[in-house]
């Protein structure tokens, strides 16, 4: 079995390998990799290994980006320090997402269902499965799972550091690039997470993307009038003195997640 490395840190990379050769000593390591600008370069000039270990954070950036810079014809684990990114690696050749530290228990689950698949491929009496239709199987197993969303956030407070619960959190809105955090007291926090992200991590059924700069949760939405050209202007509480427009395109969908 060939396995790809993509992974930055030196002491992660040995710690991986030690375990996969744990789990089967016949395994091939054929490439570790650090970046993304080399791992694009290594798919594009190297044949697709069996199956592949990514790191989500890299020294150049996210790990993401490589999907959309170069096709990924094999099956991923992503591994990583940080558990936001669950549902975002639903999306593409995910086999599993594991946290860091990688627990042996945790890794051997992992392989075992990457072999159960590879079975299926292997199997002569059933018609021969091609890369694309196991990817086929393995999303329509992702789209009968249930999604993982982000419950709490770690934010800085003075020279402390909290933890603020979704239930504590009225809305998300974004100012010179920065991403700031209000609850329901009126507090204020920055958050490292785009507006982007914080989409994909957190549970629809409570927080809204209003519009480029606001995410809200449903208990803070305070009124809504309608606007100019189909458009609705929204009021939050805490109160901002920014002002929230829902464009004519989202306020239909914006109405019926209110109505559920």
């Amino acid at each position: 079995m060939n396995i790809l490395i993509i992974e930055d840190e030196y002491l992660a990379v040995e710690k991986l390998e030690a375990q996969l050769l744990r789990y089967d000593p016949t395994i091939q390591i054929v490439g570790t990799i650090d970046s993304i600008r080399n791992a694009v370069k290594w798919f594009e000039t190297n044949p697709a290994p069996d199956l592949a270990f990514l790191d989500i954070h890299l020294s150049d950036g996210n790990s993401f980006e490589i999907f959309q810079k170069v096709e990924v014809k094999c099956p991923i684990i992503f591994t990583t320090a940080y558990d936001e990114y669950a549902v975002k690696a639903f999306k593409v050749n995910s086999i599993d997402y594991l946290l860091k530290p990688i627990s042996n228990e945790d890794l051997g689950a992992a392989m075992d269902k990457f072999k159960s698949l590879r079975r299926q491929m292997e199997q002569p009496a059933a018609p021969v499965l091609d890369m694309e239709t196991v990817m086929a199987m393995l999303n329509r197993g992702k789209a009968e799972a249930t999604p993982v969303y982000k419950n709490r956030f770690l934010v800085k407070s003075g020279q402390k550091i909290r933890s603020v619960s979704i239930e504590e959190i009225a809305y998300f809105y974004a100012e010179d690039k920065i991403v700031f955090l209000v609850t329901n007291a009126g507090q204020r926090f920055i958050t490292d997470f785009t507006l982007d992200t914080l989409q994909e991590i957190l549970n629809p059924e409570y927080f809204n993307r209003l519009n480029r700069q606001f995410i809200s949760h449903i208990h803070a939405i305070d009124e809504i009038h309608p606007y100019m050209k189909g458009r609705l202007k929204v009021y939050v509480r805490p109160t901002t003195d920014k002002e929230i427009i829902i464009s004519s395109e989202r306020a239909h969908a914006f109405k019926e997640w209110l109505g559920k």
